[in-house]
């Protein structure tokens, strides 16, 4: 879990932009390094596993390609996480699908060190699955981008076109949701 981006991370991605736009391939291959990683985490808890890398290079690819229009009001990986959540909502769109089944593998699992450690971790896996299938699609959303990425309300916010108060609220009903199925 990582925090929000700290100002010096978000004035090397300035910088990074400002050097692309001269025409410095490496500056663009340097933020894409720079933030594939967490996208692919989001992205895996909404899409199927085997469509994350075709979003994560569509979200890329859509972010170069509006660049003009990025205005560092958040930042840039604010603004990607936000183009990464419109395509998961247009590919649900166009596919019918309202959710998707949050798969959690082995690779997610805490590293075993005992068979009842191993038990544990399994169980503890289905049940978060299982809380996670039990939250709104927004709700999921936030979750993630709080949970997963240490992101800030106000980063989370812009990414889902709410405002800061109703990211907390979403958070905060999620968590309630996560706890109360986690304890039954």
């Amino acid at each position: 879990m990582g925090p929000s981006p700290a100002p010096d991370q978000t004035a090397l991605d300035l910088e990074l932009i400002a050097r692309w736009r001269t025409g410095d391939e490496l500056a663009a291959s340097q933020l894409v390094a720079r933030h594939a990683e967490p996208l692919a985490r989001f992205a895996a808890r909404l899409v199927d596993r085997d469509e994350v890398p075709d979003l994560v290079q569509e979200t890329f690819l859509r972010a170069f390609g509006a660049l003009d229009g990025f205005r560092a009001d958040s930042a840039w990986r604010t603004w990607l996480f936000a183009i990464a959540r419109r395509l998961v909502i247009d590919r649900r769109r166009a596919s019918g699908r309202r959710g998707v089944e949050v798969a959690v593998e082995d690779d997610d699992i805490v590293t075993q060190d005992t068979p009842l450690d191993g038990v544990i971790a399994r169980e503890a896996s289905e049940r978060i699955r299982a809380a996670l299938g039990r939250l709104t699609r927004l709700q999921r959303e936030v979750f993630l981008l709080r949970v997963q990425e240490g992101m800030a309300y106000r980063d989370i916010a812009a990414i889902v076109g709410s405002t800061e108060g109703a990211a907390r609220v979403h958070y905060h009903n999620a968590m309630r949701v996560v706890r109360e199925h986690h304890d039954d």
